[in-house]
């Protein structure tokens, strides 16, 4: 796919993106070599809860079948555990997407990699901390996995390896994000631990990629900047297809895990604050366009999240006179 800008760029004005990996790569190399150096290996086994583990029904005569009851973690903190676990169960389609994107050669190939085998550590913690502690039946998340990962995951952001740049740096604070507060809403301290440690990982990925999506500006500021705006403008998050999404997700909301405030507030804005995007300046016509467009947009998601917040403490406060009646 060729992309055409009149403005900076290679000299001819043209970015291909075979020819910004190239250009790319010595950014990658030296992000890839300072996260090797900030990123601490870590064993999942260590902070799953082991002595609390039974035998479930089937081939154990003495296995004891689930029952919400034996439960430690919160109602709210049950569903967006299985939500964040059902979006790490979908590595192995993360993994073809980036690699097909990004390639298997040289720096890229080595972070695409090091990425795969990192976030591994997440769904295996995960569902070994879930199935020990008997947070969930597990018999309707293996039934879950197996519906969601049959369909198969294309991303919206498969067809530019900039737009798949600008939406990682978004998702990883997303998904960081939610396994945190998902942690801090569990009533679990144990799972609140093991949630941090994962969104340790995902902090450092966000940085690597937003990192790599500020050089990205230096090279292309007007490619970029439409990237953005379209990723941002049509931002779901990677386990939007699974069964009970959109349920899972207005709970989620209500719950304070992940909303259009936290989207705003904690996720959206950092990263853009972080490297001015809006104040950028020297933009051709069709980057200042997309600039201004991205303004309006983020504009208006505070006035609609401001709508949200008022909704959802007006029904704190119903909730509360309830409980005191």
């Amino acid at each position: 796919m060729t992309i055409t800008t009149p403005h900076l760029g290679s000299p001819a004005g043209a970015w291909t993106d075979a020819q910004l990996l190239y250009a790319l790569e010595e950014v990658v190399e030296k992000e890839l070599n300072r996260h090797l150096k900030v990123a601490k290996d870590w064993m999942p086994h260590e902070y799953v809860p082991w002595t609390d583990g039974r035998n479930f029904p089937g081939v154990f005569e003495d296995g004891q079948a689930w029952e919400k009851e034996q439960s430690k973690v919160t109602e709210i903190g049950r569903i967006a555990l299985v939500v964040n676990l059902l979006t790490e169960d979908n590595l192995p389609s993360y993994h073809h997407e980036i690699a097909s994107l990004f390639g298997r050669d040289g720096a890229w190939g080595t972070w695409v990699h090091r990425w795969t085998a990192e976030e591994g550590r997440h769904g295996i913690v995960m569902r070994d901390y879930l199935l020990t502690s008997r947070a969930v039946d597990p018999d309707k998340l293996e039934e879950f996995r197996m519906s969601h990962m049959s369909e198969g995951f294309e991303s919206d952001n498969r067809h530019s390896m900039l737009h798949s740049v600008a939406y990682v740096a978004f998702q990883e604070l997303a998904t960081r994000v939610s396994h945190r507060n998902t942690g801090h809403q569990s009533g679990d301290p144990v799972c609140d631990r093991m949630l941090a440690r994962i969104a340790t990982d995902e902090n450092l990925h966000m940085v690597f990629y937003r990192n790599l999506l500020k050089a990205a500006f230096e090279l292309a500021p007007d490619l970029t900047m439409m990237a953005v705006r379209d990723v941002i403008v049509n931002f779901r998050m990677p386990g939007h297809g699974m069964p009970g999404f959109e349920r899972a997700a207005a709970q989620m909301a209500i719950g304070e895990v992940y909303n259009m405030r936290i989207h705003h507030d904690d996720v959206l804005q950092p990263v853009l604050r972080f490297l001015k995007v809006l104040e950028i300046d020297g933009l051709g016509p069709e980057g200042r366009k997309a600039q201004e467009e991205l303004g309006l947009f983020m504009g208006g998601l505070d006035s609609e999240a401001a709508k949200f917040d008022e909704k959802l403490a007006a029904r704190k406060a119903r909730m509360a006179a309830r409980a005191g009646a």
